[in-house]
């Protein structure tokens, strides 16, 4: 039986990612710990703040050295910076990959930047301690007076996400993208490429099913076929064509919707359980779904994608 997970808000928009310097030990994935980064001289919280999800912050500090890359987004310079070390335990019953948010915050309690860590095949009851140093803020930036959870995520670990790394079993990996929002339209793209050694064949729409905060299926919400189905010119529309993608070549389906918001109760839904074709593996993606009351989730067909 799952348990009732607490709601978080979503992270805010706009603020800049902070780059992850925390390390997992190597025994995590199989039950093991790890501790935090050594050199963020973390001030320990007074009491440790409640556990998120299984994330309790363990306290705030600076790093005395400089910041690392977390390979999307680089930080040079030397000099202190603000970090943060917290602590994660899976109270799943297989192992999951987790993504938690952090937001660092000023005396005046503003939000100042935040921070995504991701942390993966956390083991059934294991344990892990991670630390995120301060990206996008000057060395030796000051006036950063503590942080807090704002959001934490999972996925089973034989669904995770994939874009880039060591090539899945299936041969290809899915992911979805950041998405674009406009006027309370949503558009967020699925991504597959083929990362095998054969060609790999689609004909047809990905089979979505929406799942909760529980990870438990979203019901009452029509999932149709194309994304003129919500709103055209969002590139998700048009007929499914047979594809024959090659080792190293790509494909793309869109997932569009509004969130409009009248009578009803609103349906928040924040990851999508995602097959590429009938027979494939599932994965599980993150597009946070805020569909309002309109209840339509328009996905479009997959459609090859040239690189630039």
């Amino acid at each position: 039986m799952r348990r009732t997970r607490h709601t978080l808000p979503a992270a805010l928009a706009g603020l800049l990612l902070l780059t992850a310097c925390g390390t997992e030990h190597q025994g995590a994935a199989g039950g093991g710990s790890a501790t935090p980064t050594a050199g963020c001289g973390a001030r320990p919280e007074a009491p440790a703040s409640p556990a998120e999800d299984g994330v309790t912050l363990i306290g705030t500090g600076m790093t005395g050295g400089p910041a690392a890359s977390t390979g999307t987004e680089s930080v040079t310079g030397d000099g202190p910076r603000p970090c943060a070390a917290y602590s994660l335990t899976s109270r799943e019953a297989e192992p999951f990959t987790y993504t938690v948010t952090l937001q660092f915050l000023s005396e005046a309690g503003e939000a100042m930047t935040s921070a995504e860590d991701t942390v993966p095949a956390v083991a059934p009851g294991a344990s892990v301690r991670r630390t995120v140093t301060a990206g996008g803020l000057p060395p030796g930036s000051a006036g950063i007076a503590r942080a807090k959870v704002v959001k934490v995520r999972s996925v089973p670990t034989t669904e995770a996400p994939s874009e880039g790394g060591a090539c899945p079993p299936s041969g290809v990996r899915v992911y979805a993208d950041k998405g674009d929002a406009a006027m309370g339209l949503r558009v967020v793209g699925l991504h597959l490429e083929n990362c095998g050694t054969a060609t790999y064949r689609l004909d047809g729409h990905p089979r979505v099913e929406l799942r909760d905060e529980d990870h438990d299926r979203v019901e009452g919400v029509t999932v149709l076929r194309g994304g003129e189905a919500v709103a055209t010119g969002t590139g998700a529309d048009g007929p499914a064509r047979p594809l024959a993608l090659k080792p190293g070549e790509r494909a793309y389906a869109g997932l569009v919707w509004r969130n409009t918001t009248e009578a009803g109760a609103p349906v928040n839904a924040p990851y999508a359980r995602v097959w590429a074709k009938p027979g494939a593996a599932p994965v599980t993606v993150i597009p946070e779904f805020d569909l309002g009351t309109t209840g339509r989730l328009g996905v479009g067909p997959w459609k090859k994608e040239e690189r630039a």
